[in-house]
């Protein structure tokens, strides 16, 4: 994104007679962004994880539009994968494999990171509909079972998807639960990292959105929105495609199908009723993550 898309948009905005734009841009895990722009980090717009941090932005009143008018304030897309060693050698295949003896899995914190409540969720998820080898459709106590065996062979909870598979390029365990954009950033620079794509996995896909006390403050309020138009435009959805996430749009799909391989079962948060169930049943203080965690 700060080689393609950044660029791209100063040079539209420019175009258009626009001040020439700077960006001045944080990476962090998606909870970790949320609660710093809630405390004061004065962020024009945040581009997240997950829909609830967003949310929890606005629930404040720091976020006073509907940032969700225009495609769900969705800009960008991708899947949970497994990150594995070059030739994966140990033969990883779906969710089950991660819960065998002697394979060391690398996740993110969920209290800090979006991208780890997303892997949770694919992996509760995948599990439910049935699609995971030994556990039955449609049952969670299975699934969190399924869950509880992975975690025991977690050796560490990093804070942010980025920092897990940076650890991963060390040499640090043998597969990181991740999201596929990762990967192939990490294949554009040299790293010896392939992926495999579970057979059911889900849909990730990211918000972005005007944080209008601070656009107000700052006086930038024309070319962050424009920013934010620019993210969910044509032009802007190829150049996302053509980096390292999934089109969202038919004819991008399509025109893009060489380079995002297939997935046999893929869903969305919908599925397991939206993210205010999900936070209240998976990520909550009593919910099945925790209950996981502990029986590990």
């Amino acid at each position: 994104m700060e080689q393609t898309v950044l660029p791209a948009f100063r040079k539209y905005w420019q175009a258009k007679g626009g001040q020439d734009v700077k960006f001045n841009s944080s990476y962090q895990g998606s909870g970790t962004q949320s609660r710093a722009v809630i405390a004061g980090f004065e962020a024009d717009v945040v581009f997240l994880s997950l829909e609830p941090d967003v949310s929890t932005i606005q629930k404040v009143g720091l976020i006073k539009s509907n940032w969700q008018a225009k495609q769900n304030g969705i800009v960008s897309r991708s899947v949970v994968v497994f990150a594995v060693r070059k030739g994966n050698p140990k033969g990883i295949k779906d969710w089950s494999d991660l819960a065998k003896a002697g394979v060391k899995v690398l996740t993110p914190d969920p209290k800090t990171s979006g991208g780890a409540q997303w892997n949770i969720s694919a992996l509760y998820g995948a599990a439910l509909r049935g699609k995971v080898p030994g556990v039955a459709a449609n049952d969670p106590a299975a699934a969190q079972k399924l869950l509880t065996d992975v975690l025991k062979n977690v050796v560490a909870f990093d804070r942010d998807a980025r920092t897990s598979i940076t650890n991963f390029e060390k040499g640090i365990g043998d597969v990181a639960i991740t999201y596929e954009n990762e990967v192939l950033t990490a294949q554009k620079v040299g790293e010896q990292v392939d992926y495999v794509i579970p057979p059911s996995t889900i849909l990730i896909e990211n918000p972005a959105a005007l944080v209008d006390t601070y656009v107000d403050k700052h006086g930038t309020r024309a070319a962050a929105q424009a920013f934010v138009d620019y993210l969910q435009s044509p032009d802007g959805q190829r150049l996302f495609a053509a980096d390292t996430f999934r089109p969202g749009d038919a004819a991008l799909l399509k025109e893009f199908a060489g380079k995002y391989p297939p997935v046999t079962d893929q869903w969305d948060i919908t599925y397991l009723g939206g993210w205010p169930k999900v936070m209240a049943e998976l990520f909550s203080e009593n919910g099945v993550y925790q209950k996981a965690l502990g029986a590990k």
